[in-house]
């Protein structure tokens, strides 16, 4: 069966570089970096990409909510108004960790990953009811998956996509239980990489049948089933998942000009994309990790990565990979050092996570 295809219109985001995404452009292409040491209470002083509350909440739509629920705001509030969702319209919202400080005061319903997308999908005035992707450090890139393929199966004519995630306490503990933190800002793919640095952003993007500036070419999603938190040393669910996207694209893996790595930065994690991209023949495709930009923002990153993706295709600029500075893994990469200009007509945006998850995305600039 033919689907109908499937364009990404227009993307925002908010983080510490910014609170939308010109902004974001302006300081990445500066070469400034959102993460900085914070006291994170009973996990110390560690290096995360963290908000200044002061300047989002009176950017905010709405005057009460989280943190979290200003950043989703504030990111979607644009979108919104420009393409005014109707009862066909989808909010597909992705978050790993949703409102979960609001247990310490024991808000337990507060806390729901429901009621959070309920409470966001009133706040922006879309009737449909909204659904939730919540899958590891994919999230951000699978509600676009997610998305895309609701819009191809007919039961809605667009979809706004959001997704975000903070920084808590509760996150960092989970981390730093795992050893996985970087005692200084993290270094995609370096040889002195030792571990992640955590952020907190939200993205958005508005997608439609209705032609638009880029077209998703094909998309795979597949898990390695290889440990709960360890990625497969041979990089399976990965390379499934880009072959499943380069077979839906009907392309030759040779035209993709550009990756977007996941790139967290962990001994595991890097190796295995190495892995994964080297079985592929992408070894010499210039590549990059936002990691050491913005931290890993968890539900956010995907979606924060494709959106700056988008940004990078449309001004013909490849930015350098934050940290990096000597290979650091067993394959083969051509990880970006400086600012390169080129004109990229198909990246591939990649994401891996807990659980063996995995998905790839090709887009396409018209």
């Amino acid at each position: 069966m033919d689907w109908p295809s499937v364009y990404l219109h227009e993307a925002n985001c908010v983080s510490p570089l910014g609170l939308d995404l010109p902004t974001n452009w302006e300081r990445l292409t500066e070469g400034h970096i959102g993460i900085v040491q914070a006291d994170m209470g009973k996990c110390g002083n560690v290096f995360v990409g963290k908000m200044a509350e002061d300047a989002i909440i009176p950017r905010a739509p709405t005057a009460t909510g989280t943190l979290l629920e200003h950043m989703m705001e504030i990111a979607a509030a644009p979108l919104v108004k420009k393409y005014k969702p109707t009862a066909r319209t989808a909010l597909v919202l992705s978050t790993t960790k949703g409102n979960i400080s609001l247990l310490d005061s024991g808000d337990i319903e507060g806390a729901r990953v429901s009621v959070l997308a309920k409470k966001i999908a009133a706040r922006l005035g879309i009737h449909t009811k909204p659904v939730v992707v919540s899958h590891a450090c994919i999230s951000g890139l699978l509600a676009v998956i997610a998305a895309k393929r609701l819009i191809q199966m007919g039961q809605y004519d667009d979809a706004i996509v959001l997704a975000g995630d903070v920084v808590s306490e509760f996150v960092v503990s989970g981390f730093q239980a795992f050893q996985a933190m970087s005692p200084f800002p993290c270094r995609p793919f370096d040889k002195r990489r030792h571990g992640v640095s955590l952020g907190e952003a939200a993205a958005c993007v508005y997608m439609s049948r209705e032609k638009g500036a880029f077209k998703i070419l094909g998309d795979g999603a597949i898990n390695d089933a290889n440990h709960i938190s360890g990625p497969s040393r041979t990089g399976e669910g990965l390379c499934r998942s880009i072959a499943a996207a380069v077979q839906e694209a009907g392309i030759d893996i040779g035209s993709i000009d550009y990756i977007s790595a996941h790139g967290t930065a962990t001994l595991y994690n890097d190796e295995m994309e190495s892995v994964a991209f080297s079985r592929l023949g992408l070894e010499q495709v210039p590549l990059n990790s936002l990691k050491g930009y913005y931290g890993h923002t968890l539900g956010a990153s995907g979606l924060l990565e494709l959106a700056v993706t988008m940004k990078s295709m449309e001004e013909g600029v490849l930015l350098p990979t934050q940290g990096f500075g000597e290979i650091g893994v067993s394959q083969p990469l051509n990880v970006l050092e400086n600012i390169t200009r080129q004109q990229t007509r198909r990246a591939l945006k990649t994401a891996s996570g807990f659980g063996g998850s995995n998905a790839a995305m090709i887009i396409e600039r018209r």
